[in-house]
């Protein structure tokens, strides 16, 4: 069975979206087959795979309120070796329509739990918030990935994120585990990016990855064209950064 990452951070603009979207493509360039689950009611890893969001039947939202099997959700081969369960902003109401519903937070581990058999990673993007859908995303999950923007607030809120792990570990799912924390939008030029590495490094007892996602021109335009950027522009720092992250990812055998 393959491994189920929750990439997470409540923080919005952290690069959730952007790794979910290019980590996905770069393990499937290297022939492992990945499903992708939107979680996030924005729908913009749906729409960075160049699906219509807004013109779906199924998604995650009528999977959750038991309109439609997983089977009816999922976008198979949206690029090579990737599938994706998308989403769009219908999800931003199941919070309140599955109030009172028996042992919600695992309506989405018991959808995957059908087919997690038949793809080496499952990525699952989360919204920014640490709500319901992150629940039942964390439920799901093996580990969470953690992206941190190179930025001076990047520490702020990261606390809470890990007790909300925890307690997810303590009451829903006792194998639930930290990835790793991955730098995002590093601007080697500034000695501030430098600083928040080093503070991290001092102050998380947390793995982190090697590989550093720079800011990259390429990385930001990528997604208005509908594709992941090993596919845009396979030769930018971008696209290689997330090609060497894939490869940390793989070699992780020991979580």
């Amino acid at each position: 069975m393959g491994r189920i990452i929750a990439i997470a951070n409540q923080k919005g603009g952290v690069g959730k979206t952007t790794t979910a979207i290019n980590l996905s493509a770069a393990l499937a360039a290297k022939g492992k087959k990945v499903l992708v689950i939107d979680t996030d009611p924005q729908g913009n890893t749906t729409s960075g795979f160049n699906i219509d969001k807004n013109n779906l039947d199924n998604t995650i939202y009528e999977l959750m309120l038991g309109e439609c099997s997983v089977q009816d959700c999922l976008i198979k081969e949206v690029v090579p070796n990737v599938t994706v369960l998308p989403s769009n902003v219908n999800l931003a109401a199941a919070e309140i329509e599955l109030i009172g519903v028996d042992k919600k937070e695992y309506i989405l581990k018991n959808e995957v739990d059908w087919i997690k058999e038949q793809y080496d990673f499952i990525i699952i993007d989360c919204p920014p918030s640490l709500n319901m859908l992150t629940v039942n995303a964390m439920t799901t999950a093996n580990t969470v990935l953690v992206p941190i923007q190179c930025e001076y607030y990047a520490l702020e809120g990261l606390s809470q994120l890990i007790h909300t792990v925890n307690l997810v570990r303590e009451r829903l799912n006792p194998q639930l585990q930290i990835e790793g924390i991955l730098f995002t939008m590093y601007d080697s030029r500034t000695n501030l990016s430098m600083q928040v590495v080093d503070n991290v490094k001092k102050n998380l007892n947390q793995k982190i990855y090697k590989t550093v996602i720079p800011r990259n021109i390429r990385l930001a335009e990528a997604p208005s064209y509908g594709l992941p950027i090993a596919m845009y522009d396979p030769k930018s720092a971008g696209a290689e950064s997330y090609m060497a992250l894939a490869n940390e990812v793989i070699k992780r055998k020991d979580i």
